[in-house]
C-alpha cells in the first residue's frame, strides 16, 4: 500500500494549527489562569503543527526512502521521536497562560517563601538554596503568558513536584479577566479554517468537471443537429 505524504493538501494541513490557535484562545477566555507543563505544552505545539510538518519536510524526504506505508510510518515515529527528544532534553519549565507577571509575582513569591524559608530574589530569578533550585521568570511581553523555568543544575523530581503542586493549587484563587488575546487567536483560527475552505472548494469543483462536461456535451451535440436546417439533395 501507498502512503504519499505529497497528497495531502495543504487546507488538511492547516486544520491541526487551527485547532491548536483555538485551544490557545480558550486558555485565555478563562476567569482563572491555566497552569501547563512544559511537556504537554510543547505536545500541543507539535500537535499544532504535525500537518505542517506532514506536508512539508516529510514530504521533502518520502521520495528518499519510498512511498510505502511502512517507510511513512517510519517517518511519522522520526517525528514523535524528535519531539519526544526535544521534551526530554529541554529543563523543567511551567507555563502560565492568562496571567500577567504583575498578578503571577506575589503568589509566586508567597509558594517560593513556603517551600523554603531561606529564598532570595534578585531581579526576576529566585533561589531555594535548601532544596536546590533556581527558578527564573519568562514573562511574554503583553501575551499574559509567563514561563517558570528551572536555571542551574536540574532540580529533584520531588522538589519540582512540590513547586507545581503548590503553584497550581494557590492559582485556583486567582480571578483574572479574559484576555484580549482570546480573540486574536480565535480570529486567525477562524482564518486558517477559511482559508482552508476555499482551498478545497477548487478541488471539489475540478473533480466534478469532467462528469458535468460528459453529462452535458451530447445535449448540446443533440441540440445542435436537430436546429441544423435539412440540407437539399440534387439527383
Amino acid at each position: 500500500m501507498r502512503l504519499l505524504f505529497a497528497a495531502v493538501p495543504l487546507w488538511v494541513a492547516m486544520l491541526p494549527l487551527a485547532a491548536y490557535l483555538a485551544v490557545i484562545a480558550g486558555l485565555h477566555l478563562r476567569r482563572r489562569p491555566v497552569v501547563l507543563s512544559g511537556a504537554w505544552d510543547a505536545l500541543l505545539l507539535a500537535a499544532g503543527v504535525s500537518g505542517l510538518v506532514i506536508a512539508g519536510p516529510l514530504a521533502v524526504l518520502q521520495p528518499l526512502t519510498g512511498a510505502s506505508a511502512w517507510t511513512a510510518a517510519a517517518l511519522l515515529a522520526a517525528f514523535a521521536i524528535l519531539v519526544a527528544f526535544a521534551i526530554l532534553a529541554a529543563r523543567p519549565r511551567l507555563v502560565v497562560y492568562n496571567v500577567g507577571l504583575d498578578q503571577l509575582r506575589p503568589l509566586l513569591a508567597d509558594v517560593v517563601a513556603r517551600i523554603d524559608p531561606a529564598a532570595r530574589w534578585a531581579g526576576e530569578a529566585a533561589a531555594l538554596p535548601t532544596r536546590g533550585l533556581q527558578l527564573h521568570l519568562d514573562a511574554r511581553g503583553v501575551a499574559r503568558t509567563v514561563s517558570i523555568i528551572a536555571a542551574g543544575s536540574r532540580p529533584s523530581a520531588e522538589t519540582w513536584a512540590e513547586f507545581s503542586r503548590r503553584l497550581r493549587r494557590g492559582l485556583t484563587r486567582v480571578r483574572v479577566r479574559r484576555s484580549p488575546w482570546a480573540l486574536a487567536f480565535l480570529g486567525l483560527a477562524a482564518a486558517l479554517v477559511v482559508a482552508a475552505w476555499l482551498a478545497a472548494r477548487p478541488a471539489r469543483v475540478t473533480s466534478a468537471a469532467p462528469g458535468a462536461a460528459s453529462a452535458s456535451g451530447p445535449t448540446w451535440r443533440a441540440v445542435r443537429d436537430t436546429t441544423r436546417p435539412p440540407v437539399a439533395s440534387w439527383c
